[in-house]
């Protein structure tokens, strides 16, 4: 998954700037994607654990809704 951003450097705000694509590579899932990715995961164990995933996600979304009325 190839994700472009930029990040633009404001003068000396540097720091700001590093701050700024972190939180970027962490919203677009580049972080994930890359602890991932550093070892080869067969097929059978990537369905797994994207259902697993999917039970977690849908668990947590029924928690808030359920917490809203």
């Amino acid at each position: 998954m190839a994700t472009n951003f930029t990040v633009k450097v404001v003068g000396d705000q540097l720091e700001k700037a590093l701050k700024k694509m972190k939180n970027k590579s962490i919203k677009f899932g580049l972080v994930k994607e890359m602890r991932q990715r550093q070892y080869f995961e067969k097929g059978s164990d990537k369905r797994i654990r994207k259902q697993k995933e999917m039970i977690v996600n849908h668990k947590k979304k029924k928690r808030l809704r359920e917490r809203n009325i």
